[in-house]
């Protein structure tokens, strides 16, 4: 009995505790925060088609590299997070939101050293995701290799 005291004094507690937050404002700012990003993608991948004569293709990879440059510099000075305060997911989940969590994670120790610092700590972050996408990637790849066999593909 005194256990079920406690459980529910502790969700009274989180209860409390917990920042109330207004998720239609939220999911709005992170559509407008997304939006923005995508925005400025596509006008890279125009611009580079359009004046440089460039591929499509090639196009989409510059924007790629320009979007995680831009992120990486915005987290440098501290831009980033603020951008990510306001806009939640939509600054999380772009190809922006991976780039500002490896180079936040070099900059937080990055007085630790290059090589215990920088080195180590950068994959806190990028490791699972590489380790998990290239896992998924070898899975899907023996689901087609098993579907080709039997000839469902």
């Amino acid at each position: 009995m005194a256990t079920e005291q406690k459980k529910e004094e502790y969700q009274e507690y989180v209860k409390q505790n917990s920042p109330k937050t207004n998720l239609p404002l939220q999911m709005g700012k992170a559509f407008i925060m997304g939006g923005v990003i995508c925005c400025i993608g596509q006008f890279i991948v125009n611009f580079a088609a359009n004046n440089f004569g460039i591929d499509k293709e090639t196009s989409a990879s510059w924007c790629s590299m320009i979007l995680i440059l831009l992120s990486a510099v915005l987290t440098g000075f501290n831009l980033y997070g603020k951008l990510v305060k306001w806009g939640g997911a939509g600054a999380l989940v772009p190809i922006t939101g991976f780039a500002n969590s490896v180079v936040a994670s070099a900059i937080e120790y990055k007085t630790e050293g290059q090589v215990y610092g920088i080195g180590c700590k950068i994959f806190t972050i990028a490791g699972p995701v590489i380790l998990y996408g290239i896992f998924t990637s070898w899975c899907l790849g023996i689901v087609y290799w098993f579907g080709k066999m039997i000839g469902l593909l």
